[in-house]
């Protein structure tokens, strides 16, 4: 890959960051102190192949540092991407994927990018670019380690270190949605297998478990909605999920005890009742050394892994 950033500039001036996932890309140019000088949406167009994708990300990419550096902004020095599926972050090159971006596995990322744009490019899941963002920007700010869990359309983690996002030997730690849970027993999950938390308390999977109970909702969203208006099926499907939720977490926290836990993804916008079935399962779930572990919302907002690319992107970072 090729560098043009050293020394005191490369860990100062602005990075280009892009958080890559199946249905959107979105880029962006990055300061050391989390200002974002300038943003660019575009579709992924997975549809149409790993090329049209990184022909996607490399003009956005484009477009951001030209209109930033037209507005009188620094050169960016670097370019971290937070990408969809399991990455080899020592090389760039994506591992395994999901059909979200059909034959995205075995893409070499970041050496594509880096000859396209002339600057060094470093990969990363796009939800450990998302818990570096927190840590560095949002509620882990000031906190030497942090797990954070997305509980979205998935459910998918990561561990922060010292400012450093735990990858794992094949770059797949985080991928907490795969713990078996007691209240999964016999749902499948997306992974083929059954008994998941992913299956369970993903955002499909509580509408999935709300029809299962002889609920008719259109979306997660109803289900909620109806939890909250005092529906008791709702409400008895929702505090299950959440508990199973809050018992993964206590088990996280028995193993890995972090100082904080961030909850992001759209459950943890759920609302009061998710929370509490949640903290409900946590404190079921963790031995007492860490049941006092604060959980908290994630607050670095939706750029959370541009700044995680970002900062993943300096010389100075680097992965365990």
């Amino acid at each position: 890959m090729t560098g043009v950033g050293t020394g005191d500039q490369a860990a100062t001036g602005p990075v280009l960051a892009a958080d890559l996932g199946g249905t959107k890309i979105t880029a962006g140019l990055v300061t050391t102190d989390g200002t974002l000088l300038a943003r660019c949406t575009v579709p992924t167009q997975a549809q149409r192949g790993p090329d049209a994708v990184v022909a996607a990300l490399v003009g956005a990419l484009a477009a951001v540092q030209d209109d930033a550096v037209a507005a009188g902004a620094a050169a960016p020095v670097a370019v971290g991407i937070g990408s969809a599926g399991v990455v080899d972050s020592a090389t760039g090159r994506i591992v395994s994927a999901t059909d979200s971006i059909p034959g995205w596995a075995g893409t070499e990322l970041g050496p594509r990018v880096s000859r396209a744009l002339g600057l060094d490019a470093r990969v990363l899941n796009d939800v450990h670019a998302h818990a570096l963002g927190e840590a560095t920007f949002g509620a882990g700010v000031g906190r030497a380690s942090l797990l954070l869990v997305a509980v979205g359309t998935g459910v998918g983690g990561a561990v922060v270190r010292d400012g450093v996002v735990v990858t794992g030997a094949r770059g797949l730690a985080g991928h907490v949605g795969h713990l078996p849970v007691p209240e999964a027993v016999g749902v499948p999950c997306t992974c083929g297998r059954s008994g998941h938390v992913e299956g369970l308390a993903s955002g499909p999977g509580v509408l999935a478990a709300y029809r299962r109970a002889g609920g008719s909702a259109e979306d997660t969203r109803e289900v909620v909605a109806r939890a909250e208006a005092g529906e008791g099926l709702a409400g008895r499907v929702l505090r299950t999920c959440s508990f199973a939720i809050g018992r993964m977490i206590g088990g996280l926290l028995n193993v890995t005890d972090p100082e904080v836990v961030v909850l992001s993804g759209g459950m943890a916008g759920a609302g009061a009742l998710w929370w509490q079935g949640m903290r409900d399962g946590v404190a079921y779930e963790a031995i007492d050394l860490v049941a006092g572990t604060a959980v908290l919302p994630a607050t670095a907002g939706p750029d959370a892994a541009l700044f995680g690319a970002a900062h993943f992107a300096r010389p100075r970072e680097g992965t365990r």
